[in-house]
């Protein structure tokens, strides 16, 4: 074998490897694109992240375990007023995916609940605010997209109607007995993941979650009435016992089986989840 064939049969394989990853590397560059574009046009909820990381720490409230929010300094931070600002300016025609919309919808309640105590901070109740004919449901809390909306419009016309239970421990009412304020941003990437954690977290909770009294002649199940509130919501999942058995601490699990287990709901403290 000559010079010339050596080279030829030496530079053979090179020549394949070098066309194999000529035309690996185009579709994994087009995937890589794809998915680095996907969400790309959802609102991005950075302020948001930068003010909860700021103003929600854990803390412990009327004997209550929370996360609790400093309204009065966040009251005067220009981030929260350049996120309204943001939210007002969205088109909500971008949002395409579910899970774009679900994110999105649940981070727009909690930003306008902690909206509707800061502009009217200091008070001890979010349901302070309002009046005799008009409950803080029906405010006008906030603008998304140039319009205005209220928390009844966002939780009941908007989030409900996309059919997953799990909301009830995402959406906070700025009160020591609903679900705590989550300390980051839920995002569409990270959604499932964000909303089984956060209802495990309130379950978890014996205060104002849910607690089995197991060892009684006759066991008793007390839990939040968020769960009496939104039974519905928990029906087309088999109803609230089979809903939260995945997320229950595993002590629990087997007492939800439990036929005799009667129920009885929990006191809700609507006072301030924060000072």
């Amino acid at each position: 074998m000559n010079n010339i064939e050596i080279n030829q049969f030496i530079l053979k394989p090179a020549t394949t490897v070098k066309r194999v990853f000529k035309f690996t590397f185009i579709p994994l560059f087009f995937l890589f694109i794809i998915f680095s574009s996907t969400h790309a046009n959802a609102f991005q909820f950075s302020d948001w992240d930068i003010i909860l990381k700021r103003y929600v720490k854990a803390d412990v409230l009327d004997g209550v375990r929370l996360n609790t929010v400093d309204y009065g300094k966040l009251k005067l931070d220009p981030t929260f007023l350049q996120l309204e600002n943001n939210l007002n300016l969205f088109p909500l025609s971008k949002l395409s995916t579910n899970k774009e919309k679900l994110s999105f919808w649940i981070n727009v309640y909690n930003i306008f609940a902690v909206k509707v105590v800061t502009d009217n901070y200091p008070l001890k109740s979010i349901k302070d605010v309002g009046g005799l004919f008009k409950s803080v449901w029906k405010v006008k809390a906030g603008r998304v997209d140039n319009k205005k909306y209220t928390l009844d419009q966002i939780e009941h016309q908007i989030l409900r109607k996309m059919g997953d239970p799990r909301i009830h421990t995402a959406i906070v009412c700025a009160s020591i007995s609903c679900p705590d304020l989550a300390m980051e941003a839920y995002k569409p990437e990270k959604l499932d993941e964000q909303l089984d954690n956060q209802m495990k977290v309130f379950l978890s909770n014996p205060n104002k979650g849910m607690r089995i009294d197991a060892e009684r002649k006759h066991p008793r199940i007390h839990l939040s009435p968020i769960f009496d509130w939104f039974k519905e919501d928990f029906k087309s999942n088999g109803g609230v016992f089979k809903f939260i058995k995945p997320y229950v601490l595993p002590k629990y699990k087997q007492a939800l089986n439990n036929p005799d287990l009667s129920i009885s709901y929990m006191y809700y403290n609507w006072s301030i989840n924060g000072s």
